[in-house]
């Protein structure tokens, strides 16, 4: 039985498939914190939708074709905490180079938000791609 936190996380994940960026940040707390790891290129902390919006989706959007996040697990931590294990894909616009990069996201939820957000990934094969 999944958790409300697995339920939101997944549905992000889904909407995020779908192209839907209202639906990605449906279930999201107005204070949101999203943390985009040092080294990527959209380094830094992010605090509420629109910052989110701005700073990562829209930069992703604009930056790469095809750009996706697809989880292949989700782990329940049964405590308002997912951890989705996956893979990042895309071709960079500017050099047309592609990309297929392992993350791991870690998510926090409470009371059916999404209250922080924190990514792992190999920042130095992404970059890769940009050069």
């Amino acid at each position: 039985m999944s958790s409300e936190a697995y339920d939101v996380v997944k549905a992000h994940y889904a909407a995020s498939d779908r192209g839907d960026l209202d639906g990605m940040v449906a279930d999201f707390a107005d204070d949101i914190a999203w943390t985009e790891m040092d080294g990527f290129p959209y380094a830094g902390t992010y605090v509420g939708v629109d910052a989110i919006k701005a700073g990562v989706f829209g930069r992703l959007g604009q930056d790469w074709q095809n750009f996706r996040a697809d989880p292949d697990e989700l782990v329940d931590g049964e405590d308002g905490t997912v951890v989705a294990i996956g893979h990042y894909s895309g071709t960079y616009r500017a050099t047309g180079k592609a990309m297929r990069v392992r993350f791991v996201h870690a998510w926090r939820v409470k009371d059916g938000k999404v209250t922080a957000f924190e990514q792992f990934t190999d920042t130095h094969l992404v970059r890769e791609a940009m050069q």
